[in-house]
């Protein structure tokens, strides 16, 4: 009742809107189409404690209305809170520790909203800031490429909502600290949806509300989220739900929310959840929010990370690999994204290399080294080289995507991915197991609830390795991170000897050892200064890198990358 009386003259406003938003509409502010880069100093003064948020949607007018009470302790003495929220979503009251500030205290002209505090907060102090705003939400044009809310229909007619925040940010519908960096240290969710549908979320379902008029909240609570990882999705759903006992001795609540009519296909699908699990708690680790949910929902939209409630709408795709690569890809990102966290978004390759690579893995652990390979090959022909994965400047998501700003693009997955391959088969199993458990929870010895979500940089995790290894892989980070052209190794026979010798970028040293067939027999060899020799008997067949362990210059898939390029172009 409280939350029908605290939305109802925003609702009333609402209801007499006419024209409902386009894909793109309402336009964003480049402030709020930017997510992450350098942080504010007066944001950085902010340790974001707890957000409490209030949603109702409104479908029909494809509206919300909102109240976040957010709660901050200062770093440093602070006269201002600089939180991020899109302008199209107009505030229309502040209450600063309970007491309501006049309008003349706040401003919102391009999407950063400045809070004048009453009094200066001195370091270590901590206030509470609540914010009533609401109106028209950015549409997304093709989600999850783009951000905003995605206004669909079932196949039935019935309301089908969801969000996307990765590239343009949190700031889409909730006020908040819009990087990396930014998370709240807990989130407690209430979100009401007209009668008949359901909101599944992100964490803990608290219970839910019925309202008088039929009207449903949903309260949901998370700890540590990510902040582009809230999500709100609302549909007539139906539910799957299980447990799942882990090898670490806790149980996992399992979710699936599906649309009704599909019962056949996401039993299917449930039934992948289990393996999917075993698998990245037996190689990887504890799945870092047993204590909450394995949360997925049926999105409009193909599919993202939302921490705990992941988004799927892959369409129950078959695939000769023998699993749903879009649901295994995204439950990747449960550890690699929503646990280890890149601090500047510049390290973006640290989520999405590591999410693509525990395809092949996973191929590998379900069915040996040909599944591997045969994946890990696919992804191989995607790699672009045109940028380096990493710029060492503190960069937008959106300037790492986007190749025409400097960035990488999709080479953070696949180039990312085929880096760890040639990683692993460098240090060895033991140690790259040990590199990815202390890069994810910060500890080897991860247990349930011996852990909280854990940033990293690309040089953290180079000295992770260094650690573990007691060497310095500087020389391939350099290559691999730092450079856009991958090195090339030559080869001479001449004398009874092969001879080979790395070319890496700038005339860098490349001490990549390599295996090297000859007649049957496999040897590696350390290229210690960056060449090796070897004898090879007269007529004997060789082949450099038989099992492919090594990402490196390949004039043939450069040559079908054009061939295949041209073909597109016709």
């Amino acid at each position: 009742m409280r939350m029908n009386a605290l939305f109802m003259p925003l609702a009333a406003l609402l209801l007499g809107a006419a024209d409902l938003p386009g894909p793109g509409e309402p336009a964003l502010t480049p402030q709020t189409a930017r997510s992450g880069g350098p942080v504010d100093p007066e944001q950085a003064k902010l340790a974001f404690d707890a957000a409490d948020l209030r949603f109702e949607v409104f479908p029909a007018e494809e509206r919300i209305a909102g109240v976040a009470t957010l709660t901050f302790t200062a770093r440093a003495p602070l006269a201002r809170l600089l939180v991020d929220l899109d302008r199209n979503l107009p505030v229309s009251s502040i209450m600063i520790d309970g007491a309501v500030l006049p309008a003349s205290a706040w401003a919102n002209p391009d999407g950063k909203l400045t809070i004048t505090l009453p009094n200066r907060l001195a370091a270590g102090g901590r206030v509470v800031a609540r914010i009533a705003y609401g109106g028209t939400p950015h549409v997304a044009v093709k989600a999850p490429w783009d951000d905003g809310f995605v206004w669909a229909k079932t196949p039935n007619g019935r309301p089908w909502v969801a969000t996307t925040a990765e590239g343009n940010g949190c700031d889409l519908f909730w006020p908040c600290l819009d990087f990396p960096t930014g998370r709240p240290g807990v989130a407690t969710l209430h979100i009401t949806v007209p009668a008949g549908l359901k909101a599944p979320s992100n964490g803990k379902l608290l219970g839910v509300d019925t309202l008088a008029d039929g009207r449903t909240t949903w309260n949901w609570r998370v700890k540590h989220p990510t902040t582009y990882g809230i999500a709100l999705n609302i549909g007539p759903y139906e539910q799957l739900s299980g447990d799942y006992k882990s090898r670490f001795g806790n149980t996992i609540p399992l979710f699936y929310w599906y649309l009704p009519g599909e019962e056949a296909q996401a039993r299917r699908l449930f039934a992948e959840f289990a393996p999917t699990l075993d698998f990245f708690e037996s190689e990887i680790g504890p799945y870092p929010f047993g204590d909450e949910k394995l949360g997925v929902v049926e999105t409009p939209h193909k599919g993202m990370e939302h921490q705990t409630i992941n988004a799927y709408g892959n369409g129950y795709t078959k695939a000769p690999e023998g699993f749903d690569w879009l649901f295994q890809h995204e439950f990747a990102h449960e550890w690699f994204g929503n646990q280890l966290s890149a601090r500047d978004w510049d390290d973006f390759w640290l989520h999405e290399g590591y999410a693509t690579y525990m395809q092949p893995f996973y191929g590998l652990w379900r069915e040996g080294d040909a599944r591997y390979a045969t994946m890990l090959d696919d992804e191989r022909n995607k790699i672009t080289d045109l940028r380096p994965m990493v710029s060492g400047a503190s960069r937008t998501e959106e300037d790492v995507y986007r190749i025409d700003r400097g960035g990488p693009g999709q080479d953070i997955y696949y180039k990312g991915s085929w880096m760890l391959h040639s990683l692993r088969w460098l240090i060895g199993d033991r140690a790259f197991g040990e590199v990815t458990r202390l890069a994810v929870y910060g500890r080897s010895d991860p247990k349930p609830g011996n852990f909280t979500p854990h940033f990293l940089t690309s040089a953290d995790y180079q000295a992770i390795v260094a650690r573990v290894t007691g060497k310095d892989y500087g020389w391939f980070f350099d290559v691999y991170l730092r450079q856009a052209v991958l090195p090339d190794l030559l080869s001479e026979r001449s004398g009874g000897m092969l001879n080979l010798h790395w070319v890496a970028p700038g005339g860098r040293a490349f001490p990549m050892p390599v295996a090297v067939r000859i007649a049957g027999r496999t040897v590696r060899l350390a290229m210690t200064d960056g060449t090796g020799r070897i004898a090879v008997p007269a007529g004997a067949h060789v082949v450099i890198d038989p099992n492919a362990r090594v990402l490196r210059r390949s004039a043939a898939v450069e040559a079908y990358q054009a061939w295949r390029d041209a073909q597109k172009a016709r």
